[in-house]
C-alpha cells in the first residue's frame, strides 16, 4: 500500500476505521433464516461470534452466565471487583453514582484492594456451574501468579489481555512471561492480545495462541489513544491482522482466530468488522447498556483505575434493552443499538454469504460519506444515524 508524506523524512500508510468503509451488496441475497452466524474456537462453538469484553460494567458472574445461554461467551476480569471483593455490588452501585471529577481517583482507591486467589477459582467454578463455556482475562503481570487457581477452577478459554501485548517483551527490571513457553506449556486454549498490526498479530499468533485481540483504543471507554497516541482504525487493524492469520496458516497449517476488540457500537459496525476479515467480536459498550450490566448504565475499562496512569474513563451508556433484546432482538429502536446480531444475519444475507467465513470475503469500499449521505433530517433531529 502506498504510504502518504507526512514530512520531510515521515511518511506512514492511511489507515481506515469504519465510519470510512461500506459493505459493498453483491449479485446474491439469501433468506436471513439460511445464515449461520455461528462459530467455532477449539474445542468449542458459539451460536454467536461473540465475546462479551472483561470488564467489570459488563460481566458479572450472572452476566458471563446469561450472555452463555444466548449463544455467546462472556469474560470476566479477574482482576477486577469480583476477585478482590466477596460482594462487589455496593461498589459497583457507587461507582454509578458518582461525580464524573471524582470517579477515577474514587475508582483507583476501589480497585487497590488486592485480589484474592480463591475468588479467582469460586468465580470461574460459579459461572461452571451453570453449564456455560467459562472464559476470564487476565494481563501478563499477573497470569503466573493467578495460573494455579486458574486451572483449579477448569477454566475453559483464558484471555490475556492488555493495552498492547507482544511476543517479546523486554523488561530491566524484571522477568516478563515468555508467552510462547506459557502457552505450550498451559492446559487450556489461549487468545491474546491486543495488537493493531501486521506483525504483531503474526508474532502472537506463532506463540501458539488459539486467538488474537485486535484492537488498540477503540472502545468507547478507553483513552488510550489520547493519553499515548498509540493505536490504528479498526478497519485497517482487523484486515492487517487477517493478512498475518492467512500467512501463519500458510506457514503452518494452523488457523488462528482474529478477534475485533473495541469501536463496534451498532450492528453495521459488527457486520464491517467481519467484513474486514474478523471471525468475532469482542464488544463491551452494547453490552453495558443492558438492564443486567452490573454497571448499572455506567462503563469502564480495565485501565480506567491504573494507579499511577488511568487510561480509561467512566462513560455514561444509560440502560436500553435486555441482553437478550440487545444481541438478539428484537428491537425497539432504530439506530443500530439493539438486535446485533440479527443485524450481522441481515447484513451476511443482503449480501448473500451463508456463514461467517464467506462474509469476510466481502467486498468494501472506502466510502466516508456513507454514514452523512442524505441523513440531514436525522442529525438535525438527533434520530436513527443521527442520534
Amino acid at each position: 500500500m502506498a504510504e502518504v508524506e507526512i514530512g520531510i523524512g515521515k511518511s506512514g500508510r492511511r489507515a481506515y476505521g469504519f465510519d470510512d468503509i461500506a459493505i459493498v451488496p453483491s449479485r446474491r441475497t439469501r433468506d436471513p433464516e439460511d445464515v449461520d452466524i455461528s462459530w467455532e474456537i477449539d474445542a468449542f462453538k458459539f451460536e454467536l461470534p461473540l465475546m462479551a469484553s472483561a470488564m467489570d460494567g459488563v460481566v458479572s458472574p450472572a452476566t458471563a452466565i446469561e450472555v452463555g445461554h444466548l449463544g455467546g461467551v462472556g469474560v470476566l476480569n479477574l482482576e477486577g471487583l469480583w476477585t478482590r471483593y466477596e460482594d462487589p455490588e455496593p461498589l459497583l452501585k457507587e461507582i454509578s453514582e458518582l461525580d464524573p471529577e471524582k470517579a477515577t481517583q474514587r475508582m483507583q482507591e476501589i480497585y487497590s484492594e488486592p485480589i484474592k486467589l480463591e475468588l479467582v477459582t469460586e468465580r470461574i467454578r460459579q459461572v461452571k456451574a451453570a453449564g456455560v463455556v467459562t472464559s476470564a482475562s487476565v494481563t501478563p503481570q499477573k497470569t503466573k501468579f493467578m495460573a494455579k487457581a486458574i486451572l483449579d477452577a477448569d477454566l475453559d478459554l483464558l484471555v490475556i489481555q492488555g493495552t498492547v501485548v507482544s511476543a517479546e517483551h523486554v523488561s530491566k527490571t524484571a522477568e516478563p512471561l515468555n508467552l510462547k513457553k506459557f502457552i505450550r506449556e498451559f492446559d487450556i486454549p489461549i487468545i491474546v492480545g491486543g495488537c493493531a498490526s501486521y506483525q504483531a498479530a503474526l508474532h502472537l499468533m506463532r506463540t501458539g495462541a488459539a486467538g488474537v485481540l485486535v484492537g488498540v483504543g477503540p472502545g468507547n471507554a478507553c483513552t488510550t489513544r489520547g493519553v499515548l497516541g498509540l493505536g490504528v482504525p479498526q478497519a485497517t487493524a482487523i484486515a492487517d491482522a487477517a493478512g498475518a492469520r492467512m500467512r501463519h496458516l500458510d506457514e503452518t497449517g494452523v488457523y488462528v482466530h482474529v478477534i475485533a476488540d473495541g469501536g463496534m457500537s451498532r450492528g453495521g459496525e459488527i457486520a464491517k468488522a467481519i467484513a474486514c476479515g474478523a471471525d468475532a467480536v469482542m464488544v463491551g459498550s452494547p453490552l453495558a447498556s443492558a438492564y443486567e450490566a452490573p454497571g448499572r448504565g455506567y462503563h469502564w475499562g480495565m485501565a480506567t483505575f491504573h494507579p499511577t496512569l488511568p487510561r480509561g474513563a467512566r462513560v455514561k451508556v444509560s440502560q436500553r434493552g435486555s441482553l437478550r433484546e440487545i444481541l438478539v432482538g428484537p428491537a425497539h429502536e432504530n439506530d443500530g443499538r439493539m438486535n446485533l446480531f440479527g443485524a450481522l444475519r441481515t447484513s451476511m444475507a443482503t449480501c448473500g454469504y451463508e456463514t461467517v467465513k464467506e462474509f469476510q470475503k466481502a467486498e468494501v469500499m472506502v466510502a466516508p460519506a456513507l454514514q452523512t449521505e442524505g441523513k440531514a433530517l436525522q442529525a438535525a433531529q438527533h434520530v436513527g444515524m443521527g442520534h
